[in-house]
């Protein structure tokens, strides 16, 4: 799952979040309550049903693939193509939206081929069409895999090339500074909840004719029409943090469907946490990884020179944070700024060393490189269409996902209680998710996750100190998938495993996908390496 430091003016997006690119969203209906009115005329079904006209009609005609677009920075031999499918799965005569599929083909023979392996990296919001380039790059990690699969992206709805919702304008969204996301008054919080019901509005305004179909379970089913566009029978598919939730749906929803799922990074997928308890859920996994990293960089204070215990660190970034209150940096960068930034930290190793070396080069002076690495960049206008795209889907699918909290004293109390303990992400975490207070379509009820008849096993990979998606959503998901297997990293809390160098975890997941073995219990991992700074 994604996390932004908080909505400000609109929202700033997280450094390292997934976003990869997105155009321009259509003019909307100015009120969801008209959605319904461009499928009017077509006969209403269950979804499921919709689902399979869909996949069937899919099969039939196919991809129409084709060198990708030269602004799509997708190398060749990466081809792209578009998938159509059903606005509203109970409505699949009615009107149609667009996703944008790349691939790249198998590195193998033809007789090692088991055909595509679809890739959702997370979010809600996240694009997967830079996963085939993982076979240009040579990624080591992947490369058996590539040998027997086609590589396969995709956006899904509502992101970026695909038909594309917005909820703000996109320069606006972006500005800098945003307020401090730890209220000091009620004046404050007053003022932020304004900005995340304006928010919740704009969305409405701009891309309500979309949002009551901005569904988890729409995009499973979405799934499941590019897995018979493709030609393929079952799919094979690969989930990180948000993409395990969508894998979660997706095999309760199609469970003779699935033919390989590697889900990473876990989404708890009780119907009781989606979404507004796992959020709450964060803020304490956050506030562990967080010190984690305070740890690492109090033993580097050789290297830094930032504080030799972590206690030091903590009070040091007090410090940083109250100037960056008085006289944000460079005019650009406040608390909110300073939060998104030190978030990435929490969440990925990769990202140890470069803030460490960005707060280093602050204190000895250079108040550039603090500013270049956390301010906005205006003249991105392709960048920041594409967070602010980003972080529309977010909102969208996680409001519409679930039913919310309406109660302004229930979000007080659970966040000002959460505060106190855990205070690095709680409140900017709260009024990133507060236009779900006041989201203006029908809030739907989560699939109830479960193992349906046909559902082969299932890898998951989980580390146990990961932030954004805490490890008893591993354990729920492993309980819920009878003969899912759970491989776990030890001592470790970066979010995506698969992705990193660890052999216990690499060599396991590179079996499944080649052979379909689980093996016959559970395995626990050490840590992959330490960052070295």
């Amino acid at each position: 799952m994604r996390r932004t430091a908080v909505l400000g003016s609109a929202g700033t997006l997280l450094a390292g979040a997934l976003i990869a690119g997105a155009v321009a969203a259509p003019a909307a209906t100015a009120d969801a309550r008209q959605t319904g009115n461009s499928t009017s005329h077509s006969a209403s079904y269950s979804a499921s049903y919709g689902a399979k006209v869909a996949a069937d009609r899919a099969a039939k005609k196919g991809i129409a693939w084709a060198d990708c677009p030269a602004d799509w920075s997708l190398e060749k031999p990466i081809q792209c193509g578009y998938v159509s499918v059903p606005l509203d799965y109970t409505k699949p005569d009615g009107k149609q939206i667009t996703l944008a599929v790349d691939r790249i083909g198998n590195t193998g023979t033809k007789d090692e081929r088991q055909g595509s392996l679809l890739y959702n990296p997370g979010g809600p919001g996240g694009s997967g069409m830079a996963f085939p380039r993982r076979v240009v790059t040579k990624n080591a990690i992947w490369a058996d895999a590539a040998k027997a699969y086609d590589f396969v992206g995709f956006d899904p709805r509502g992101v970026g090339r695909s038909t594309p919702i917005s909820c703000i304008d996109p320069q606006e969204f972006v500005k800098a500074p945003k307020l401090d996301p730890v209220p000091h008054s009620e004046a404050d919080k007053k003022a932020q909840r304004k900005l995340a019901a304006a928010y919740a509005d704009g969305c409405v305004k701009r891309s309500g004719w979309m949002l009551p179909q901005m569904t988890t379970a729409n995009t499973a089913r979405d799934l499941d029409v590019i897995r018979a566009a493709l030609g393929d029978k079952k799919l094979n598919y690969v989930g990180v943090s948000y993409g395990t939730y969508l894998g979660a749906v997706y095999g309760t929803l199609f469970p003779t469907h699935v033919r390989r799922m590697v889900v990473d990074s876990v989404v708890n997928p009780s119907k009781d946490k989606i979404w507004y308890e796992a959020n709450l859920d964060q803020d304490v996994a956050f506030e562990g990884r967080f010190l984690d990293w305070k740890k690492w960089v109090a033993q580097n204070d050789a290297t830094f020179h930032i504080g030799s215990t972590a206690t030091k660190v903590q009070q040091a970034y007090d410090k940083l944070r109250a100037a960056a209150k008085k006289a944000p940096f460079g005019g650009l960068v406040g608390p909110a700024e300073l939060d998104g930034l030190f978030q990435s930290a929490a969440y990925y190793d990769s990202s140890w060393v470069p803030v460490a070396s960005t707060w280093s080069k602050y204190l000895a002076g250079d108040t550039q490189a603090l500013v270049d690495a956390a301010a906005p960049d205006l003249s991105d206008t392709k960048g920041n269409i594409a967070s602010e795209n980003g972080n529309a889907v977010y909102t969208a699918v996680e409001c519409t996902d679930a039913k919310w909290p309406t109660s302004w004293q229930k979000w007080d109390r659970d966040n000002t209680r959460l505060n106190k303990d855990y205070p690095f992400l709680t409140w900017g975490n709260a009024w990133l998710n507060l236009p779900c207070a006041t989201w203006g379509v029908k809030q739907q009820t989560p699939v109830e996750v479960r193992t349906g008849k046909g559902l082969p096993p299932v890898l998951i990979a989980q580390s146990t100190r990961d932030a954004a998606t805490p490890y008893p959503g591993a354990v729920e998901l492993h309980k819920r998938f009878k003969g899912s297997r759970l491989i776990t990293e030890k001592d470790a809390g970066s979010h995506g495993i698969t992705n990193l160098v660890n052999p216990c975890v690499n060599d396991r997941v590179e079996a499944y996908l080649l052979t379909g073995a689980v093996g016959g219990k559970d395995v626990t991992c050490g840590p992959h390496a330490t960052p070295k700074p």
